[in-house]
């Protein structure tokens, strides 16, 4: 019998792999269940309600963003750092798979702000927001919210455009963005 921890990892798993590729809504407890091979009552043993996976499944994604989004950033060097994040979502959004940014999906499919997936999703993009804050205050620009919106409006366009495209011209692009918006915003 596998132990609770490994249980939970498995279901969360699956829940990555089948919420990423055919929606949250669109992916039934059952057929998690089934692809884990569990019985209900050791899933909702884990999990109360599909609303907790799905949060949980959410929060995974949320920490693994941030972890790499901070393992990329160098703080002292804000056009070095937005170039590294603008090459790696141009190599992620370009892979095999890619479905697109898995917060914007899950809004869509959640529109009510007091669902507790939609807080989730709510609360990764503002960590997000207050990332790029942080690189656009270290780039000495004069109006940091607006200049932070306006990288997170070129990462989600990225995101999106990543279906399109090639990994290096989504890159390019998303580099050339960034970079605009720091030259532009220190010059007011």
């Amino acid at each position: 019998m596998a132990p609770a921890a490994d249980t939970r990892s498995r279901i969360l798993a699956a829940a990555n792999e089948l919420f990423y590729a055919q929606g949250i809504r669109a992916t039934s407890a059952d057929r998690i269940i089934e692809q884990v091979g569990i019985t209900k009552v050791t899933f909702y043993r884990h999990f109360r309600t599909k609303s907790d996976l799905v949060v949980a499944y959410l929060e995974a994604q949320a920490a693994a963003e941030n972890d790499w989004m901070l393992s990329v950033i160098d703080p002292g060097e804000p056009a070095g750092s937005l170039a590294a994040l603008a090459a790696g979502i141009g190599a992620a959004s370009c892979q095999p798979g890619f479905r697109g940014c898995a917060f914007i999906n899950a809004a869509a499919e959640f529109p009510d702000p007091e669902d507790p997936v939609r807080r989730t999703v709510d609360a990764h993009r503002e960590r997000m927001l207050q990332t790029f804050a942080e690189i656009a205050l270290a780039g000495g620009v004069s109006d940091v919210p607006a200049s932070a919106r306006q990288m997170m409006l070129l990462r989600d366009g990225a995101m999106v455009n990543g279906y399109l495209g090639e990994p290096e011209a989504v890159a390019e692009a998303l580099d050339a963005g960034f970079a605009a918006i720091l030259t532009q915003a220190a010059l007011r």
